[in-house]
């Protein structure tokens, strides 16, 4: 069973549908009880950053959270902000995030590159594989992924970067650091290939 923790950020039921249409099961709850009990969890995630943590820890998830992925490492899976929200902190904002990922999020600027492309990132682009990760196995070099996001992860381990995108510059659009996986995409919304990444997590 995959739960998918409801934190009031963002539609979750494209994800729901994914993992069914991979095989697998999945139940949306903010149940500390049931999380505990979880074997894989996901973080999903539409918003701003400090939106999302200030649920987190009003919603009483934060230390069970940390328990779950850092004590037990029980597989997790963010997505957008979810992956944001991975990192130490974001320019969006001034609370601290959950810190399981060596890294912050900082928002687009193309002055130095002299591009005026359009923000937020919004629709579909290629990601390249960086290293060998089982989210990743059955994919093309460089599969297609579905966008929409404002800010990106810098990564402070470059070991951690699983894929990476560019829109402007060359940008982290997954991490993958031992049980921590995270989609800066949006697979739920990016037809096969991102139901590969779904089904992959389904079976690690």
């Amino acid at each position: 069973m995959i739960v998918i923790i409801d934190y009031n950020m963002g539609n979750i039921g494209s994800i729901v549908n994914m993992i069914k249409k991979a095989g697998g099961e999945s139940m949306v709850t903010s149940d500390v009880e049931i999380i505990k009990n979880a074997k894989k969890l996901i973080l999903p995630g539409v918003g701003a950053f400090d939106s999302g943590m200030k649920n987190i820890e009003e919603m009483g998830l934060l230390d069970v959270l940390n328990e779950k992925v850092l004590i037990e490492k029980t597989p997790i899976l963010g997505i957008c902000l979810g992956m944001q929200l991975f990192c130490k902190c974001s320019e969006e904002g001034s609370k601290a995030g959950l810190n399981w990922i060596d890294g912050v999020c900082n928002r687009f600027d193309f002055s130095s590159v002299g591009v005026g492309l359009r923000i937020p990132h919004m629709g579909w682009n290629s990601v390249e594989v960086k290293k060998s990760s089982p989210l990743m196995n059955n994919l093309p070099e460089e599969p297609a992924f579905y966008f929409v996001h404002s800010y990106y992860v810098i990564c402070n381990n470059p070991d951690d970067v699983l894929t990476t995108t560019n829109y402007g510059y060359e940008f982290c659009s997954s991490v993958n650091h031992e049980n921590i996986y995270a989609t800066q995409f949006h697979p739920e919304k990016s037809h096969r290939y991102g139901l590969s990444v779904i089904k992959n997590f389904v079976e690690l």
